[in-house]
Parts: structure tokens; C-alpha cells; sequence
């Protein structure tokens, strides 16, 4: 049988050797791809990218023990402004550990955090200049804020104190000023603050006509969890959108990329809503100038048009009896154009008159020749029928029953006619017809 050694035993050799020849600290620089805390101690996973790819060309474990840890990591956050977390680049002061029931692991015993603050200054500045280049790091300051900005969008956790008192501050102020707020909820702190407060600002844009700007605010956190406010992808978003971004996410010390590229910046909460009050009351203010100004330019012109009417009072007897002789003058000439006028115009109907009365007799006894010269013409023509005269030119009448006979077909055989001469009446008898 082969001599073999106890897993127990080869990791004490492992233990050993680690011991013996890995007895120092060494300082390296790694990034964060994972990092919890659990009862106070923090747990690591460092890696190492490939400068071409991003590919992992290295992986290991560190800790930091609870006392180590409690004095590490406010100085950290003091000097950096960000908690540590994933993405975040390091530079660690660490010893070999390997245990021989957990295995290797390198111990944490110093953060340098000057080194995480020039990679975050480094990558800032990139991001900046990614956004300069691309022309929209300017875009927000370009846009004004309504005159009446009333209807605000915000961008909060609903539940973090900084909201609150937003809140509180916005509805109570002294001037009874009225705004309409509508809370869009994201995740404020942590990994996730990117895509949460994207996906506010996608909601928005899909009802932007119903709010005058936005305003993004965060309270109630870790002061120096701001990591997730100091991305390219937020900042575009921000930077592009239609509406005035106002932020307020209680960064003290510096400005996050979102406050650079978003149109306004304040430092809390509080102060959002206190700049939104003072824009609101400036406009009111303006409005009550200008009540001011236009009641003395009105009580002005009243003043100058009231004198001007008392001027006008003084002269208006002069101007009316002006008036009233010159009236009283036209009418005259008026009146005697019109008498002037009805005196020719009677005198000439009064000679028209005397033409026609003249003119009536001859025309009267024109009319009366001409009718008796009609008269007898009609009397020649009457005497010119006459039936004696047609008798006694030889003519006669035939009659039958009185009625005079013009045609034989008026008689039939055994009919009696009369047959009138110039001297006396034949009277006969059909026989043949």
C-alpha cells in the first residue's frame, strides 16, 4: 500500500510553506468584482482584467477583519466620498492566509485610498470628456426653468427621510405658495441606482407634457454611497432629457457627474425644495411689480385725463357757442336756398301750367273734328247697307221663318219663304230645290 497523507495534513504543509516564505505584507492592486459585509467583517473577491478584453486574467479572495475593518472603512468613505463596492479599483495592503479547513485567502490590513480616489478622478474625467464629445454636457444649462413651476416630477426613494422633509417643505412654506408634486420611486443607494432612476426618467418622458421639470433627490442614505450617481449612462440620460433637472442628493464636499450634467444643483433635499419656493415667490414678486407698476401708470393716465376733461369743461361753452352760431348761420343759409329754391321751382311749374291751359282748347278741338270726321264715316257706311237702298237697286231678301236665306241647303221641299222686293212681299212655296 502507497504511503498517503491525510488532507488535513497536506494543508498544514501548504500552511507551512505559505508561513515561511509568503511572511510579508505586500500592496496590490486589484479590482472588486464582489464585497459583503457579514457580522462586521468584510469578504472580498478581487480580480485582475485583461488591459485588451476585459477578460479576468486573475481571481482571489481577501478579508478584512472587524477590527481592521471599523477603522478602515470610515477613513475610506471620509477621503474617497464612496463606499467600497463592485467595479471599484483598490490598492490593498494584504498578508498570504491559508487555513487549512478554509483555504487560501489573502488578509486585508490597509486600503490606500488616495490610489481609489486618482482611478475615480480618472474615470470621472473620462466620462466627462465622453460626454463633451458627444455634445450634451451642456444641454441641461441650456434649458430654463417655467416661470410658474409647479408641477414637479421627483425622483425619490418614498421612503428615505430626505423625501420627507422635501415634502414637508415644499406643501408647509410660509408664502402658502401651491406645487403639484408626483413621486416617481427608484432605489437611491446601492448597485442598482443607475437603471432605477433611469427607468424614473423613461416613465416621465412618457407624460412630460404634464410636468414642468424634475427633481432628483436622495436623503436618509450613507452620505458617501454616490457611486451609482457617477455613471456615463445616467448622466446621458439626464443630460438629454426635455425637462429642467434640478438635484439635490446630499453630496456636501464635491459634485457627483449627475450635478454636473443636470441643470440645477443644490446640496439636499431640503434646499431643492427651497430653491423651487424662492423661484416661485421671485415670480410672484415679479407679478406683484408689475400689479404695482401698471395701477401708477394707470392712476398716471387717469390724473392727465382727468385734467385734460377739466380743460376741456372750461372751453366747452366757448366751443358750444361757436358751435351754436354757425349751426344757427348754415340754417339760415339753409333756409334761404330752401325758400329760393321753392319760389323757382313755383314760378316755374306756374309757367308750365299756363302752356298747358293754353295748350287744351286747340288740342280739345283737334280731338273733336277728328271724332266727327269718324262719325261720319261710320254714318256713310251705315246708310251704304241699308236694305231699302239695297231694294230698291233691285235687290231682294229671301226669308224662312224670319231668318234670311243665304243658302238652298236651309230649305227643303214644301218650305213656305217670304222674298222681299222694293214693293211689297212675294210669298211661295218649295217645290224643287
Amino acid at each position: 500500500m502507497k504511503e498517503a497523507l491525510s488532507l488535513y495534513e497536506l494543508n498544514q504543509l501548504v500552511h507551512e510553506v505559505i508561513e515561511t516564505t509568503l511572511d510579508k505584507e505586500y500592496w496590490v492592486e486589484a479590482e472588486i468584482s464582489e464585497v459583503r459585509e457579514v457580522r462586521g467583517h468584510c469578504y472580498m473577491e478581487l480580480i485582475q482584467k485583461d488591459i485588451f478584453n476585459n477578460t479576468p486574467v486573475a481571481r482571489a479572495s481577501a478579508k478584512c477583519w472587524k477590527n481592521t475593518w471599523i477603522q478602515l472603512r470610515p477613513n475610506f468613505e471620509h477621503i474617497t466620498g464612496q463606499i467600497i463596492h463592485s467595479g471599484m479599483k483598490v490598492l490593498l495592503k494584504v498578508f498570504a492566509n491559508f487555513h487549512e479547513a478554509y483555504g487560501f485567502s489573502w488578509i486585508v490590513t490597509d486600503i490606500d485610498p488616495t490610489y481609489t480616489l486618482g482611478d475615480m478622478a480618472f474615470r470621472r474625467q473620462e466620462i466627462i470628456n465622453r460626454l463633451k464629445e458627444e455634445g450634451v454636457y451642456d444641454l441641461q444649462k441650456s434649458l430654463t426653468i417655467p416661470v410658474f413651476a409647479q408641477r414637479i416630477a421627483v425622483i425619490s426613494n418614498e421612503h428615505a427621510a430626505g423625501y420627507g422633509d422635501f415634502m414637508n417643505q415644499l406643501h408647509n412654506n410660509e408664502y402658502n405658495l401651491v406645487f403639484y408634486p408626483t413621486l416617481f420611486s427608484a432605489i437611491m443607494q446601492g448597485e442598482k441606482v443607475e437603471q432605477s432612476v433611469i427607468a424614473a426618467l423613461n416613465q416621465i418622458y412618457e407624460q412630460v407634457e404634464k410636468y414642468d421639470l424634475v427633481v432628483i433627490i436622495r436623503g436618509g442614505g450613507a452620505s458617501a454611497d454616490l457611486s451609482g450617481f457617477d455613471t456615463l449612462s445616467l448622466a446621458e440620460n439626464v443630460a438629454n432629457f426635455p425637462l429642467p433637472i434640478i438635484t439635490g442628493i446630499g453630496h456636501e464636499r464635491d459634485e457627483s457627474i449627475l450635478d454636473l450634467v443636470s441643470n440645477t444643483r443644490v446640496k439636499t433635499p431640503t434646499a431643492a425644495a427651497s430653491f423651487l419656493i424662492n423661484h416661485l415667490l421671485n415670480v410672484y414678486n415679479q407679478i406683484e411689480d408689475y400689479q404695482m407698476s401698471i395701477a401708477k401708470i394707470i392712476e398716471r393716465r387717469m390724473f392727465i385725463e382727468r385734467m385734460r376733461l377739466e380743460r376741456l369743461s372750461d372751453k366747452l361753452p366757448v366751443i358750444f357757442s361757436v358751435y351754436k352760431t354757425r349751426q344757427e348761420s348754415r340754417f339760415d343759409s339753409i333756409m334761404n336756398m330752401l325758400k329760393y329754391a321753392a319760389i323757382k321751382r313755383l314760378t316755374k311749374e306756374e309757367h308750365n301750367i299756363e302752356v298747358i291751359e293754353r295748350s287744351i282748347p286747340p288740342a280739345i278741338n283737334r280731338i273733336l273734328i277728328n271724332r266727327q270726321h269718324l262719325i261720319n264715316l261710320f254714318e256713310q257706311k251705315v246708310e251704304a247697307a241699308n236694305p231699302d237702298k239695297l231694294l230698291k237697286r233691285g235687290f231682294s231678301i229671301t226669308t224662312h221663318k224670319g231668318k234670311v236665306v243665304k243658302d238652298s241647303s236651309m230649305l227643303k221641299h214644301g218650305d213656305e219663304i217670304e222674298t222681299r222686293v222694293n214693293k211689297g212681299v212675294i210669298k211661295s212655296t218649295v217645290s224643287k230645290i
